[in-house]
């Protein structure tokens, strides 16, 4: 196992290097420029300054470089330092958003608690809720229960997500004022009373992607669950007189999450990445609706950063579905 962890981690540098490539050239042959939205007051000598100072007059390829001396070198310099009190950046130029004039790192780490607050807590509730109801559903087919999951799912999958945000902000905070409609970024838990003003600005944008995400993953579970319901290991299981709470839980669950393990670790990312439209919907200033201003304001280093994180995350959690593969079914070798 650990061999085969190494020799993926080292295929999955030079797969790394070409998706920041290939993120690159298409930002580069994208139309606009980054000083177009500057004021037409400024002189054209000063615009001509501020290009050279963001590095637009140099070649593509050297600033292409340039980034990835300051991702892998630089940035993890300047974290060190910030942990351990160390100088090894020792003022080297770190990345810098074309917008904000500011560290690209540091508006990211500002961005990643909301985003985890809401995307990320409406995803552990909703693989939270998809299980049960998958295998709920699976051990009882074509019961009510498995009709009304099977209901469910399908309006989940596929409502889009901003219809059901907007129809909960007209039903739950216009006509019954219960919730906020515009999450507050600048709310701080300190208190009772502030915990519970989070957890009511937190509800409909947790709500509307867990039932999407719930009803992906649900599907996924019943599938892989009904699959392995009718195989001979379950027959000779039940034959030998183990209970049905064994059969289904000991040896069916565990060969029909195999597969629902790559669907939840693939979705990891996404995460990281952000729900773009409902952030867009309930004003939440996480890492999605960051790259929606950063494409608009044509700013480089800044999309170019998020993706890259964002395809890194998605190798990682490649590997790590993997893994859990060998640890799931003991016929999967690696070695």
């Amino acid at each position: 196992m650990l061999t085969y962890t190494i020799r993926r981690l080292i295929l999955a540098v030079p797969t790394l290097l070409f998706i920041a490539l290939v993120i690159f050239l298409l930002l580069e042959l994208a139309p606009g420029d980054p000083m177009a939205q500057m004021p037409l007051t400024i002189p054209p000598e000063v615009k001509e300054k501020m290009r050279e100072a963001l590095g637009l007059g140099q070649p593509w390829y050297v600033r292409f470089y340039l980034w990835l001396y300051q991702f892998f070198i630089v940035e993890p310099q300047y974290w060190i330092d910030g942990l351990f009190g160390t100088n090894f950046a020792d003022g080297a130029q770190r990345i810098i958003s074309f917008q904000s004039r500011s560290p690209v790192f540091n508006t990211i780490a500002e961005r990643i608690p909301q985003t985890l607050w809401v995307v990320g807590m409406s995803y552990v509730v909703g693989v939270i809720i998809a299980l049960p109801i998958g295998i709920i559903s699976a051990v009882r087919q074509y019961s009510w229960f498995d009709n009304f999951g099977t209901f469910i799912s399908m309006v989940g999958f596929s409502v889009p997500t901003f219809f059901t945000g907007v129809l909960l902000i007209v039903i739950f905070s216009v006509n019954l004022g219960w919730f906020p409609s515009i999450y507050d970024t600048t709310h701080k838990v300190n208190d009772w009373p502030s915990f519970v003003k989070q957890l009511k600005q937190m509800a409909m944008p947790v709500f509307v992607l867990a039932l999407y995400n719930a009803a992906q993953i649900s599907r996924f579970m019943r599938a892989s669950m009904l699959d392995n319901l009718g195989q001979d290991y379950v027959r000779t299981a039940r034959a030998k007189g183990m209970t049905e709470k064994v059969v289904v839980l000991k040896h069916v669950l565990r060969n029909s999450l195999i597969p629902v393990v790559t669907v939840i670790a693939l979705g990891v990312p996404q995460v990281f990445g952000g729900a773009i439209i409902t952030e867009q919907v309930f004003k939440v200033n996480g890492l999605g609706q960051l790259l929606i201003i950063a494409i608009h304001g044509n700013d480089v280093p800044m999309v170019l950063t998020l993706t890259f994180i964002f395809a890194v995350l998605i190798v990682v959690f490649n590997l790590i579905a993997d893994v859990l593969y060998g640890v799931l079914d003991p016929r999967i070798r690696y070695d």
